[in-house]
C-alpha cells in the first residue's frame, strides 16, 4: 500500500495539464494533498502550500508522488535530484509515469540504502485473459473525449459521488494512474499488452447485480493519433450500456498534436456509439460532460445551452454544477 500523505511533485510542469495526476489527487483526495513541490520555471499550481522536502516531512508527509504526466511518461533528468533527496530524507516515491522508478539503477540504489519504497503504478499486477465479448449483468457507463485530459475521469468521479449520495449501487472504475492513485486500485490499462486490453477491461467491470453501475473511466480519444487504441479496448471490453460525451470547448488542436483539429460533438457521437453497439447493441448515449475550466460564467452557460440544443442531450459541467442531470440521464437507461 502506498503510505498517505503525500507531497505532490509538480517538477517543472509546463502547464496545469501536464500535472494532472496531482490535480486529481488534490481534487478528490484532498485529505491526502499536504503540499507541493515546484521546480523553478514550473507552470502549474495546485493552490497548495508550496514545500521543500523537510517542510513536507515536518508536515507529515509519507509519499513523494510525482504528480506530472508528459508526453511518454518519462522521468525527467531535471527531477533525478530532487528524488535521490526525498529517499534519502525518508520518503517513498510513487509514480504513474511509464518510465519506471525501479527501473532507474540510482533511484533503484538509493530506495534500496535508505529501506524506502518505490511504488509504480502502472505495472499491470494480473494476468489478464483476452477479451471474449459475452454479455455480463449489471450496468455500466463509459465516458468518450474529443480528445485527451478533457474530463473523462473527473466526470466518472462526479457522478459516482451523487449516485452514491442517492442510494444507487455505482463503483467507479479505475483505468489510469490517476485513479489508481484516487482510489488504491484498478487496471492501468495504457501499460497492458494490447491483445489483453479489452479483456483487462472486462476483468475490471465483471458480472454484477441488475442495478448496479461501474463508471469506467475513460482514456484517450478515438480522434487522438497517439491513444486512440486505449479508447477502443474500453468501449469493446466495457461494453457499455450508456455513453457520456467529454469535451473542452476551448481547444484549438488536438492535445500535443497541433495539426489535428478536434472533432465535432455531432461526429464522436455518431462514432463512438457505432463502436460500442458492435459490442453491445443497446448502448445509448445520454449525455454531455463539458469541462469549462476556461470559461467565465456567462461563456459557460452559453455553452452549455449551445450543446444541448444542438444535441439534445442534458449538457453540464459536472465539477462546476454537479453532476445530477448527468445522473438523472443515466437511471432513465
Amino acid at each position: 500500500m502506498i503510505e498517505t500523505p503525500y507531497l505532490l511533485f509538480l517538477g517543472d510542469a509546463p502547464d496545469a495539464l501536464a500535472a494532472k495526476v496531482a490535480q486529481g489527487v488534490r481534487d478528490w483526495r484532498p485529505e491526502y494533498a499536504l503540499g507541493q513541490l515546484r521546480l523553478p520555471g514550473c507552470k502549474a499550481d495546485m493552490r497548495l502550500p508550496d514545500m521543500d522536502l523537510d517542510a513536507g516531512l515536518r508536515a507529515g508527509a509519507r509519499t513523494l508522488v510525482i504528480g506530472v504526466a508528459n508526453r511518454g511518461g518519462v522521468i525527467s533528468p531535471a527531477w533525478k535530484q530532487v528524488l535521490l533527496d526525498a529517499l534519502e530524507k525518508g520518503y517513498d516515491l510513487a509514480s504513474g509515469l511509464h518510465n519506471l522508478l525501479r527501473d532507474d539503477a540510482d533511484l533503484k540504489a538509493a530506495a534500496d540504502k535508505a529501506g524506502r519504497k518505490l511504488h509504480d503504478v502502472r505495472i499491470p499486477s494480473v494476468r489478464y485473459p483476452i477479451a471474449n465479448g459475452e454479455k455480463r449483468r449489471g450496468k455500466r457507463c463509459l465516458a468518450v473525449g474529443t480528445d485527451c485530459s478533457v474530463g473523462k475521469m473527473y466526470t466518472a468521479l462526479a457522478m459516482e459521488a451523487v449516485m452514491r449520495a442517492r442510494g444507487t449501487r455505482a463503483s467507479f472504475r479505475a483505468t489510469g494512474q490517476t485513479g489508481i492513485l484516487i482510489t488504491g486500485e484498478g487496471v492501468p490499462l495504457d501499460a497492458v499488452v494490447a491483445d489483453f486490453m479489452a479483456g483487462a477491461v472486462e476483468w475490471l467491470t465483471p458480472d454484477n447485480d441488475p442495478d448496479h453501475w461501474d463508471l469506467i473511466e475513460g482514456q484517450g480519444s478515438l480522434f487522438h493519433v497517439s491513444f486512440s487504441g486505449v479508447t477502443m479496448a474500453l468501449i469493446h471490453g466495457g461494453q457499455p450500456d450508456a455513453l457520456i460525451l467529454c469535451h473542452e470547448p476551448t481547444r484549438s488542436h488536438m492535445r500535443g498534436l497541433p495539426g489535428y483539429a478536434l472533432p465535432s460533438l455531432e461526429v464522436l457521437r455518431d462514432t463512438a456509439l457505432a463502436l460500442a453497439r458492435v459490442a453491445n447493441p443497446d448502448c445509448r448515449v445520454v449525455g454531455v460532460s463539458v469541462n469549462t475550466s476556461n470559461l467565465d460564467d456567462a461563456a459557460a452557460e452559453a455553452c452549455l445551452r449551445d450543446i444541448e440544443t444542438r444535441l439534445g442531450l442534458p449538457a453540464v459541467d459536472p465539477f462546476r454544477y454537479g453532476a445530477e442531470r448527468l445522473v438523472d440521464a443515466l437511471e432513465a437507461v
